[in-house]
C-alpha cells in the first residue's frame, strides 16, 4: 500500500453510543483534513454492566467484523469501560493498528486536590477496575461511584431534556461528592462530558452555599484534550506517515451497529457536522 493511500486511512472512534462523540468532534475540529469514522455499538449498549471477558470478545467479534471492510490507521477506544477492560486484549489480537484509549484523568486529580481525595463518577466496571490501574499512589483516597442512569440518561433523553432536568440531575452527583469531602472530580465514562459545563457549574460552587463549616468548590477533571493530542502524536510519528494530505477530501462516516429505528439524533448530528450516517450491515 503506498504512502497516499495509507495516510487516507480513517481514524477509528469506538464507543458503545454516543458517549465517545466529544473525543470524536474535538479531533476532527483541530484536524480537519482526517478523514473520521465513529462506530457507535448501538446493538450492544451499554458496555458498563458487561463482565470483562464478554466485553472483549464483543468488541474482538466488532472489529474482526469491520476491519474487513475499514482499514482505519488508528483505533480509539473512545470508552473507559471498553479501554480498562479490553485494550490490552485488542492491541494483542491486532497488532498492525495503533490503539488510544480512554481512562479517567486520576493523575491530575489527584495532583489538584488539596484534600487527598478524588471523586470519579463512572460505569459499574470502571468502578470496579479503577483501583488496578495504579495510576496515583496509595496516599490519595479514591471514592468512586458508578451512575449506570446518567448514562442512560444522556444516551437517550440528553437532547431533548431541557437545561433545568440536566442541572437536577448532576448536582444529585455533586452533591455525594461534596458529602464525601473530595474536592477533585474526574468524569469517567465518556457519557458524562456531554454535561461537563452542568457539572463544571455546580462544582465551582463553594461549600458556603451549603454548609456554614465552609470549605471549597470542586475541581472536575476529563481526558478530552489528552487524548486529542495523543492521536495527533501518533499521526505525527515517523515523520509524519499517517498524516492526510492538506488538499485531502475527507469522507467522515457515522455507523451504527444495531438496528434500523428512527434516530433522530444520528441523523441530526451527521447532518450536522457533514458527516455520512450509515449501518454496519450495509458496508
Amino acid at each position: 500500500m503506498d504512502k497516499l493511500c495509507f495516510s487516507a486511512r480513517p481514524v477509528l472512534f469506538i464507543d458503545s453510543g454516543i458517549g465517545g462523540l466529544p473525543y470524536c468532534i474535538d479531533f476532527h475540529k483541530k484536524n480537519p483534513c482526517e478523514t473520521v469514522y465513529y462506530l457507535a455499538d448501538t446493538k450492544n449498549f451499554p458496555y458498563g454492566p458487561r463482565k470483562k471477558e464478554e466485553l472483549i470478545s464483543i468488541l474482538v467479534n466488532l472489529l474482526d467484523r469491520i476491519l474487513l471492510t475499514i482499514n482505519p490507521k488508528i483505533i480509539v477506544l473512545a470508552c473507559n469501560t471498553a479501554t480498562i477492560s479490553a485494550i490490552a486484549s485488542l492491541r494483542e489480537r491486532f497488532p498492525q493498528i495503533p490503539f488510544v484509549g480512554t481512562v479517567p484523568a486520576l493523575k491530575p486529580a489527584a495532583k489538584g486536590s488539596n484534600s487527598g481525595k478524588v471523586g470519579v463518577l463512572g460505569t459499574e466496571r470502571t468502578i470496579q477496575e479503577i483501583r488496578n490501574l495504579n495510576l496515583v499512589d496509595e496516599t490519595c483516597e479514591i471514592f468512586g461511584l458508578a451512575a449506570p442512569e446518567l448514562v442512560e440518561f444522556i444516551e437517550h433523553h440528553f437532547d431533548e431534556a431541557d437545561e433545568n432536568e440536566k442541572k437536577i440531575i448532576v448536582k444529585k452527583y455533586v452533591d455525594i461528592f461534596r458529602t464525601e469531602g473530595a474536592d477533585s472530580l474526574v468524569l469517567g465514562c465518556t457519557h458524562f462530558l456531554f454535561l461537563l459545563e452542568e457539572f463544571r457549574n455546580e462544582a465551582a460552587k463553594s461549600y458556603e452555599a451549603i454548609s456554614p463549616n465552609g470549605g471549597s468548590s470542586i475541581e472536575v477533571f476529563d481526558s478530552l484534550a489528552g487524548i486529542t493530542k495523543r492521536i495527533e502524536f501518533l499521526l505525527d510519528e515517523n515523520n509524519k506517515a499517517l498524516r492526510s494530505a492538506n488538499d485531502s477530501i475527507p469522507n467522515h462516516q457515522f455507523i451504527l451497529t444495531g438496528a434500523k429505528p428512527h434516530v433522530p439524533f444520528w441523523h441530526n448530528r451527521a447532518k450536522a457536522l457533514g458527516f455520512k450516517l450509515s449501518f454496519l450491515n450495509d458496508i
